[in-house]
Formats: C-alpha cells, sequence, structure tokens
C-alpha cells in the first residue's frame, strides 16, 4: 500500500544541496571511484534524492545549477504524493536534467536503498534522525553524498556518522556538509581574518536564531498519527532532535569555525515551551545555552520559534581589537573592514566545489567539521532537556540516543509519543527531572 500524501504545509524550503559521482566503484578495486564514477567516460554525473521536502528539492536545483552535466535520476519520500509532486515540479524547472522515470519515483520506508542502487551522488535531506543511518548506507553502497543538517540529533548517531565518514575517505568518496557557511565568500573571508587575528583575541561570541516556527503549526486531518508525525518532522523531537542542533547549529558551527576548530569544554542551557502556544508537535519554543571553552571564551547562544516575536538571525565575534559580523562580512574597530565581494549563493557554491572535486579524484570529505559542529548542537540541547551541566567529554563518549533506533523504525510503528484527548503532546522534556546523560 503507497503511504498516501500528508495533508499538511511543507516545512520553509531551505538549505544546502549537494551532488557527487560513482559507478562501477565496487568492481573496480584499487581505481580511485572519483576517477572513474562516469559511466561510459561520460560527465554525466547521475543524482538521487532522499527526502522530497523543500531541503532537498532546494538540493538538487543547486546541484543542476551547479553543473549542468548533472542528472537527476531517482527521489523517494516516505509519502508517494510528494515525490510525485517535486518530480513534476522539478522537471518544469530544469527540464533537460530531471529524468526521473516512473520506477524511478519511490516513496515508503526502503525507498532509499533504490536511490543509493541508481545514482552516482546522493542527497540526503529528510527527518534528522535518519541522516546518520543513510549516509552509511551511501557509503556503504560505494557512492557519494550530501547530507544536510543537523547531520544527527543525539551521540549515537554523530558515531554512525563519524564511522561513515572515516569508511568514506578510505575508499575516496565525497561527503559534502549542509553547513553551507563554509562555502559563503563573506562568511569565509571574515572568519579568515578573525584567525588571523584582525579582532585581536577573542573575548565572547554571541549567535542568535531567533525566528517563527518551521513548518505546520496546526493538526492536519486524514492522517494516522504516525503519518501526522512522519509528515510533521519539524515539530517532533525524536524526529528533528529539536532546534539547537536543527537551526542554531548554523551559527555553532561558525563559532566553532572562528575558534579554530576547538569543542567547548562543557555547557549549561535552559528552555522550554510557552504556555500560551500550544502548537502541534513536543518541541520547545525557546533555548538559551552557554558553552564554555578551555581559553576562557564563552559562547552565549540563543534560539527561538515563537510566533509574534523579534527575530534575529546573526553571528556577532567579540574580540581585545574590535568586533566582526560573519554574514554581514564586515569588522568594527581598529582595524575595520568589509567584504565588497559579490555573493553567489552559498548552496550552489558547495556544489559546485564538491562536484568539482568529485571530477577531479580528489573528493571533498566534510566529515570532521560536520560531526563536530553538530555534537556542539547536541550538547547543549541535552544540557536544555535535561536542566544539567554537559561536558564535550561525557557527550563525545555517551551512546544515548532518542528512541527507538533508527533501525527499529517503520511504517506501522507505535509512535513515541501520542496527543491527549485536547490534541496536545507532552512537551519533550522537563528540565530537572529528565534524566539523558
Amino acid at each position: 500500500m503507497q503511504p498516501p500524501s500528508p495533508a499538511t504545509t511543507e516545512p520553509r524550503p531551505s538549505r544546502r544541496r549537494f551532488l557527487k559521482t560513482t559507478a562501477a566503484a565496487a568492481v573496480l578495486g584499487e581505481l580511485s571511484i572519483g576517477r572513474v564514477a562516469h559511466a561510459a567516460g561520460s560527465d554525466i554525473i547521475k543524482i538521487g534524492m532522499v527526502g522530497c521536502g523543500g531541503r532537498c528539492t532546494g538540493a538538487a536545483d543547486n546541484a543542476m545549477t551547479a553543473d549542468p552535466g548533472v542528472r537527476l535520476v531517482a527521489m523517494t519520500d516516505l509519502f508517494a504524493d510528494r515525490a510525485q509532486a517535486k518530480r513534476k515540479m522539478l522537471k518544469q524547472q530544469k527540464p533537460e536534467q530531471v529524468q526521473v522515470a516512473d520506477d524511478h519515483c519511490f516513496s515508503g520506508i526502503d525507498g532509499y536503498k533504490h536511490v543509493i542502487e541508481a545514482a552516482d551522488v546522493v542527497l540526503i535531506a529528510c527527518a534528522a534522525r535518519f541522516h546518520p543511518y543513510y549516509a552509511k548506507a551511501v557509503i556503504d553502497g560505494g557512492k557519494h553524498v550530501f547530507v544536510e543538517k543537523p547531520h544527527g540529533i543525539d551521540p549515537r548517531g554523530i558515531k554512525m556518522l563519524t564511522a561513515a565518514c572515516q569508511l568514506a575517505k578510505q575508499k575516496n568518496l565525497g561527503v559534502l556538509s549542509g553547513l553551507q557557511s563554509r562555502f559563503h565568500a563573506g562568511i569565509r573571508q571574515t572568519i579568515q581574518r578573525v584567525l588571523d587575528g584582525q579582532i585581536g583575541q577573542i573575548v565572547s561570541i554571541e549567535e542568535n536564531f531567533i525566528r517563527p516556527p518551521y513548518g505546520n503549526t496546526t493538526r492536519p486531518a486524514g492522517l494516522r498519527e504516525l503519518e501526522v508525525q512522519y509528515a510533521n518532522q519539524y515539530r517532533f523531537s525524536w524526529l528533528c532532535g529539536d532546534d539547537v542542533p536543527q537551526s542554531l547549529v548554523h551559527n555553532l558551527d561558525r563559532a566553532t569555525w572562528a575558534l579554530n576548530e576547538a569543542p567547548p569544554v562543557r555547557c549549561h542551557g535552559l528552555g522550554g515551551r510557552s504556555s500560551s502556544q500550544r502548537l502541534l508537535g513536543d518541541v520547545f519554543d525557546h533555548h538559551s545555552v552557554v558553552y564554555q571553552y578551555a581559553n576562557g571564551v564563552r559562547i552565549y547562544a540563543f534560539c527561538r520559534t515563537t510566533l509574534g516575536c523579534y527575530n534575529e538571525n546573526s553571528s556577532i565575534i567579540l574580540g581585545t581589537k574590535g568586533k566582526a559580523y560573519p554574514i554581514s562580512g564586515r569588522i568594527e574597530g581598529d582595524n575595520p573592514w568589509k567584504c565588497t565581494d559579490k555573493i553567489e549563493s552559498p548552496y550552489v557554491v558547495e556544489h559546485r566545489e564538491f562536484l568539482k572535486s568529485i571530477r577531479a579524484g580528489t573528493p571533498l570529505n566534510c566529515g570532521d567539521y560536520m560531526a563536530r559542529s553538530t555534537l556542539v548542537g547536541i550538547m547543549g540541547q541535552l544540557s536544555c532537556y535535561s536542566g544539567k551541566e554537559v561536558t564535550w567529554d561525557a557527550v563525545s563518549k555517551s551512546d544515548f540516543y532518542f528512541p527507538p533506533k533508527v533501525e527499529d523504525c517503520t511504517w506501522d510503528m507505535d509512535p513515541p509519543t501520542h496527543p491527549d484527548a485536547e490534541g496536545v503532546y507532552p512537551v519533550a522534556a522537563m528540565p530537572g527531572m529528565t534524566k539523558i546523560l
């Protein structure tokens, strides 16, 4: 039985996308996969989509924009109608590059397996709990992979992702992260100037990602409970990991980059759900996390997903000689500077650089920073949920996961949370009472 189409508003089309090439790699043994990826010596790179929401659809479009040799050949989503609709939309946008036959438009829990078989590069952007598991399957299958953020929602997932990225290095396969700030020309230049000392020594960093909620905020009609949750991943913590790893991870990635990739020593956070807004799902709607570093630097990080409030997306790096604003590409203080370059979309740039590296036989592997930055986010989320201080050492060693295990998820399972008679879900955690690590 085909899964029905979700009667819901899709999550906001989001960021990132990626492509890559590989083909007869498994049969070619010691030959570089990056150099033999093109079928019959052609310049065609076949991509496939795992997830047909806004994020993966945007990634596919970005990949085809970045490289005219890219062909979209396979798609899958839990919901059949969603996959069909996005195939039609992309075909209208890129008629020559979208070549998804009817028998390559998949649906259901196992559709990702068929996409891996059909594609050279697999784009993964679905419910974040599945990202590490699917990335591992792609690498095991000898294919290149783009993985949307967050790259996991718990320590167990990050361990799975890290192992997959290490295997990719051994196989000479590419791994691209959806943390697109790393491919933004203005942010790159600003962070490099910070690393070069243009604002002196970093004293502290303020990070803000405060915005309205993603996705549908009211309960859709006509779906079973599990379908409601699968179709509205941003509203359920067991699928999305909540908002620190889901959204604030971009800010934490920029901060970690500016701190020369050093992880925090510990953090403490607070968060919860406003009683005045009874929205679909069980996620928190506000978080604050303070990260402490061995050199005394602190990151003050804030995210909020509340309707009708002030919004801001910013990174502010404070140093002894000035302030840096990576998103706007400027520095104030003793050595002021402003980026004047024309900025190309980092969503396109990341795919171009990735595909170019694959064609050269030296595929990019973003595994180190994508795992580290995501774990920084998870660390903060677990502190907000538990109300306890969390150390880097503890979260790095932990095997904690949000149940059920990803490999145990099915189309017919009982979901881990249920609403009450009024349609209200229990909040994901109760700080001070919820035990995690």
